[in-house]
């Protein structure tokens, strides 16, 4: 702008003017940058049943099926409501397959959110819930094989919604039960599998049975029913 001021004064005998043509010649404003497009929706697609009902035991974890440069979302039918996840199926294939596996034979339906905590977590996916003439057995069951942990993928407990693979002591004792925190739980970070993060139904977590404490079964609760799972592929 000082460039423009001192050419208009040097021009002496000229009127000030004169000058405002010179500041309306300045260049063009630049075009503002194209925008980028932003990203095309993801079309989902039902996956089929593999079987009529429910299917309970296998005799060994099941082959790798899913194709991890792919989107999974799964639909957990609940007495509360639906909860839609998603699937981490690049950065825990091995456990992602195994939850759709275990979803499209119907493993799923009837279970029972078995352990829920406040502020804490819901537990479902044992088999044994499906019947509640075993409810002492809670908690114990599985799909008939066991397999490793996928904990150095980076991924966090770190809010509510996340979806992890429950088990026992040991890293290779996951089976079919899994949880999703109402809270952040970063203490389990590195210790335990994410395969997953709500992205609607998060208030139905909230409205489950609350049957549990950090000592123990609250004596007289139910446990919420786990009604089927859904799962969608991208396509």
């Amino acid at each position: 702008m000082h460039q423009r001021v001192l050419s208009c004064v040097a021009l002496l005998g000229v009127l000030l003017s004169a000058c405002a043509p010179a500041a309306s010649q300045s260049a063009a404003p630049a075009a503002p940058a194209p925008q980028k497009a932003p990203p095309a929706p993801v079309s989902f697609e039902a996956m089929p049943f593999l079987s009529e009902g429910p299917v309970r035991s296998f005799p060994a974890p099941p082959p790798m099926t899913i194709n991890p440069a792919r989107t999974y979302r799964a639909v957990l039918k609940t007495a509360q409501g639906d909860v839609t996840v998603d699937l981490y199926a690049k950065a825990s294939p091995v456990a992602v397959n195994n939850f759709v596996f275990l979803a499209r034979h119907h493993f799923y339906d009837g279970t029972r959110f078995h352990r829920v905590i406040e502020g804490f977590m819901a537990q479902g996916g044992d088999p044994l819930s499906a019947d509640p003439a075993r409810s002492a057995e809670w908690g114990t069951g599985g799909p008939g094989y066991q397999f490793m942990a996928e904990v150095q993928n980076g991924l966090r407990f770190d809010r509510a919604g996340v979806l992890g693979m429950a088990r026992a002591a040991s890293l290779n004792s996951q089976g079919s039960q899994f949880f999703i925190t109402v809270a952040p739980a970063d203490f389990l970070s590195g210790g335990y599998t994410v395969f997953g993060q709500v992205v609607g139904g998060q208030e139905v977590l909230n409205r489950l049975q609350r049957n549990y404490t950090g000592s123990g079964r609250v004596v007289g609760a139910g446990a919420d029913l786990l009604t089927g799972v859904q799962v969608f592929e991208s396509r």
